[in-house]
């Protein structure tokens, strides 16, 4: 048995396809079906469910994997701590993020870039339950996400900032002059809001229910982008304040603070509990107790 082989498996179980694995460890399909073979042969256990295609892993295969992403996702990054030991690696930080906290990661991300200016890092837009999964089988080093549900054992959380909502509408609309809207006030509003897969949907489905309201969302979405472009077209949203800071509002448009109550929610960092940390976790997270992040946000503002 060998790392090579680990990761394999691996690639095997994240692409569901022997030719995808394949180019993702780029190699040929061939040389990675006998890697994967030769591990079920030095460890005495089928891995494998084999069809004419990929059928899945094995029960024993699905616990080789755990120890095969524990044992991979260690082994990088104890190169990538050698390689910044020696000061001539370019490491990899992996963070998935909310979709409603993409405008603030730069908060984050430059400091830590002028600390580490070797590092490449990857930001990937997930729902809070594949950020909890990406930490789970070792594919992200750092989430960005709600910190108000319950974190399964063996990871670590650091507050960042709360997250208050706002109703993008029309600056004459059926609220003009106002400054703020009551929560109850949404029932019957025509709005355009996020999917229900998404976190930041079901914080608000919640807020609508325990205000006695009903809106009438006519158009749901998993993309930020096309949530703000139908904003543009003068369409009404309940949004997270740090948008209105980061992308500005279109022309006739306003954002109202949500009262009563003025409900917020804890964003933060989520990392495996792992001691040591690694250097660019260790960072961000130092980083997290530094930033005033509110401060910076306060009333919409970047």
């Amino acid at each position: 048995m060998h790392g090579r082989q680990l990761e394999y498996l691996v690639a095997l179980d994240r692409e569901r396809h022997f030719g995808r694995a394949a180019d993702a460890c780029h190699v040929t399909q061939p040389t990675l079906s006998a890697g994967i073979r030769a591990l079920e042969t030095s460890l005495g256990v089928p891995l494998v469910r084999r069809g004419h295609r990929f059928e899945g892993l094995t029960p024993e295969g699905e616990r080789v994997l755990r120890w095969a992403q524990r044992i991979v996702a260690d082994r990088r990054n104890l190169i990538a701590d050698a390689e910044r030991m020696r000061g001539d690696g370019v490491g990899v930080l992996r963070i998935g993020a909310i979709p409603t906290a993409l405008p603030v990661i730069a908060h984050l991300t430059s400091p830590f870039l002028a600390l580490h200016p070797d590092t490449r890092i990857e930001v990937r837009s997930l729902t809070s339950r594949e950020i909890e999964r990406g930490l789970d089988t070792f594919g992200l080093d750092v989430g960005v996400t709600y910190l108000a549900d319950e974190r399964p054992d063996g990871v670590r959380t650091w507050p960042l900032y709360r997250e208050r909502y706002r109703l993008v509408t029309a600056v004459d609309g059926p609220f003009a002059g106002r400054d703020g809207v009551r929560w109850a006030e949404l029932d019957g509003v025509r709005l355009c809001l996020l999917t229900p897969d998404m976190q930041n949907r079901r914080i608000l489905d919640g807020r609508f229910a325990a205000a006695g309201a009903t809106p009438d969302v006519a158009l749901e979405t998993n993309s930020l982008t096309a949530l703000l472009g139908h904003v543009g077209h003068g369409w009404s949203s309940v949004v997270a304040h740090p948008w209105t800071g980061a992308f500005g509002l279109p022309e006739g448009m306003c954002a109202l603070p949500l009262v009563d109550p003025d409900a917020a929610e804890t964003i933060g960092l989520l990392a495996a509990d792992d001691d040591p940390a690694t250097p660019s976790v260790a960072t961000l997270a130092e980083l997290a107790g530094t930033l005033d992040l509110d401060r910076a946000l306060a009333d919409g503002r970047r």
